[in-house]
């Protein structure tokens, strides 16, 4: 056997045991199962209260909202984002998108309640 087959047998040998580590390393603790599934309900809450609540306050306003001036959420299970028109058509709009509801409990625009839905 030659030195360079040698070599090769080694290398070949390390992408294998490497291979095997990666795939056997897999398993996740609980706590980090638990910390991924809270970041990605954050995630989904938030995408949900950026696509509804900008589409109400334009129903109701006719003016376009694009980034809040504030956020407000426990990161569990609401989140309120508040904006200040720009245009003229409102002063201040206020929407909170609660997860056990799925959608907007609350809209309030200039201190008008539009929406208020109770859990």
């Amino acid at each position: 056997m030659s030195e360079i087959q040698k070599i090769m047998i080694a290398v070949v040998g390390i992408f294998v045991i490497g291979i095997i580590m990666v795939g056997t390393n897999k398993e996740q603790s609980i706590e980090e199962k638990e910390s991924a599934s809270k970041i990605r309900n954050y995630v989904a809450l938030q995408n949900m209260a950026n696509q509804k609540c900008p589409a109400a306050i334009k129903q109701a306003t006719g003016e376009q909202v694009y980034f809040p001036l504030e956020t407000n959420s426990d990161k569990e299970t609401y989140i309120t984002m508040k904006w200040a028109g720009e245009q003229g058509g409102f002063k201040t709009a206020s929407c909170t998108v609660r997860s056990a509801l799925g959608g907007i409990s609350e809209l309030i625009i200039d201190d008008n309640i539009l929406i208020n839905k109770k859990i």
